[in-house]
């Protein structure tokens, strides 16, 4: 393809800690986080007017000049296209019951599920109530997040704070996500779906202390503003050495 001189962003990766917020800045898709950094995934993808620039707080994202394919408005509509095509549950869950939706403690599903065992004299209860739980398998209208308290938590958290099932868990509804490993551009879109369409009473967020990790924080708060929901947002913060902070 014949390349030109035009403008395009360019991302410092020495810069980038992968935090994610620029990538729902771009209409285009044109980013990813790939390998823990932001990357531009094709120069066609991009159409060189920098919406992404304000939202990266390491100043890692600048526009340049260099010779590159033309922006292409036809394949980003077929790259936007192939962000709506989500697998449904039920093909997904029946080679590997992944993101079947189930009810944990009765053991509701349409797998045979056995009802759970109750939990060894003097051993902690596991208040985890529904499957799944990964944010990319929930679907925006999972029974289990209907006028629930919604608990939003970085995949670390859990290891990190040992209390996690009493402190945060109990009576809440979770889904989980990484903002530096994951795609947090379908993470957006799938917020603000679930957000809008359930009546969520409450919305507790509970991260790390790292970096990266704030980059989930700014993608709820970005999610819920759009939903409109207004739903109210507790926020806590854990320390990597299991400690809360706020």
């Amino acid at each position: 393809m014949n390349t030109v001189v035009r403008k395009i962003i360019s991302i410092d990766e020495n810069k980038c800690d992968g935090c994610g917020l620029c990538i729902p800045s771009c209409e285009e898709g044109a980013l990813q986080i790939v390998d823990g950094k932001a990357r531009l995934v094709k120069d066609i993808y991009c159409d060189g007017l920098g919406n992404c620039l304000g939202e990266c707080p390491q100043g890692a994202i600048e526009m340049i000049e260099r010779e590159a394919e033309p922006f292409d408005e036809e394949a980003v509509e077929e790259r936007l296209k192939s962000f709506q095509k989500e697998e449904p549950a039920e093909e997904c869950g029946a080679c590997c019951g992944s993101s079947l939706e189930r009810n944990l403690k009765t053991g509701d599903s349409s797998l045979q599920v056995a009802a759970p065992k109750l939990p060894e004299q003097g051993a902690p209860e596991a208040e985890l109530s529904h499957w799944p739980v990964q944010l990319h398998l929930v679907n925006p209208r999972a029974n289990f997040l209907q006028e629930s308290n919604l608990l939003i938590a970085a995949d670390c958290v859990p290891f990190a704070f040992a209390d996690f099932h009493r402190k945060f868990l109990a009576e809440r509804s979770l889904v989980i996500g990484c903002p530096k490993l994951d795609d947090t551009g379908a993470y957006h879109k799938k917020l603000v779906e679930i957000f809008s369409l359930n009546n969520l009473k409450s919305i507790t967020l509970a991260h790390m202390e790292v970096g990266c990790c704030f980059g989930l924080s700014r993608l709820v708060k970005a999610a819920l503003e759009e939903s409109g929901a207004g739903t109210p947002l507790q926020e806590v913060i854990i320390g990597v050495d299991g400690s809360i902070k706020e």
